[in-house]
């Protein structure tokens, strides 16, 4: 394998605060669709949260024996009230309203705790009662299809958001076939989820609009290369440059989810390059060497 495409640049990435949950269900298409639904909005740099689904457990590893899903629910602030409201509507909204769900806490390495019942149990209006399952605290809420539980105190911890990188393209097929085989090997990796899925939209921080957030990352645009002569960035015979973005409970986490990731489509004909966003080390916590993680981490 050569890593003659890749760039010899790096990504920055940024702490933050997460929950990992276990969703269970009765039935495949209700499970999906409750873990899809409550992690389908990447909202970090606009101040919501953002999650994704890590993976599917059979139901002889789940505390209720039914079939479970692993999502991730990430906000980018310490502010912890905020997180919990955030967190609430994610699991009212888009689980509760499911039939016959139940959410457990999975949160490896706890730095807290959050009590669900202000926020969640109380949807219940008063009539909610605790039970135990499996030695788990669950609060039980009654409701028109009887009934969702939801362990009492759910865990957040401290991981690493934003990791990226760029798989440049020179044929329109090769983003979607490509990015599903990317995101298809980062799902093996324990602890990392892919919050944007396939990205087509890299942003910056400096923009004429602060009022929205991030903007397009425009030297990097396809479409602008003859109009920016002198400051587009994209490469000759590159048409496409989505983006993998990659957030993860600790640093070897991210690292085996990027290697594995690159290594899956880096020998493809129609992958012209690989690189990574950055804004010159002034934005994250971590810089992250693309070639270093190449060349240093086994999976």
């Amino acid at each position: 394998m050569s890593y003659n495409k890749v760039e010899d640049t790096f990504f920055e990435a940024f702490d933050g605060i997460y929950t990992r949950l276990l969703i269970t269900a009765d039935d495949k298409d209700t499970l999906k669709q409750a873990a899809y639904d409550s992690t389908a909005t990447p909202g970090a740099v606009i101040g919501r949260i953002e999650g994704g689904v890590e993976g599917f457990i059979d139901e002889n590893k789940t505390p209720d024996n039914r079939i479970g899903a692993i999502a991730q629910y990430w906000f980018n602030s310490h502010d912890l009230k905020k997180f919990e409201i955030e967190l609430s509507y994610r699991i009212r909204q888009d689980i509760l309203v499911k039939p016959f769900t139940s959410v457990f806490n999975l949160t490896p390495n706890p730095k807290g705790f959050i009590n669900m019942m202000k926020h969640v149990g109380n949807c219940g209006d008063g009539y909610q009662w605790e039970e135990k399952i499996s030695d788990r605290n669950m609060i039980n809420i009654p409701i028109a299809v009887p009934d969702f539980k939801i362990e009492h105190e759910i865990a957040y911890s401290e991981g690493i958001m934003g990791a990226n990188f760029w798989y440049m393209c020179n044929e329109k097929k090769a983003v979607v076939e490509a990015g599903r085989i990317i995101i298809e090997a980062i799902n093996d990796i324990e602890g990392v989820i892919t919050p944007f899925g396939i990205c087509s939209a890299a942003s910056k921080v400096k923009t004429n609009y602060p009022w929205i957030g991030p903007t397009t990352n425009h030297p990097y645009c396809p479409s602008l290369k003859k109009r920016l002569v002198n400051e587009s960035k994209v490469p000759d015979n590159v048409k496409y440059i989505p983006e993998i973005v990659v957030n993860g409970v600790n640093k070897e986490s991210i690292n085996k989810a990027i290697k594995i990731a690159i290594d899956s489509i880096v020998d493809r004909e129609d992958i012209v390059k690989i690189s990574a966003g950055n804004f010159n080390g002034e934005l994250g916590n971590y810089n992250f060497k693309l070639l270093d993680i190449l060349n240093t981490n086994k999976i």
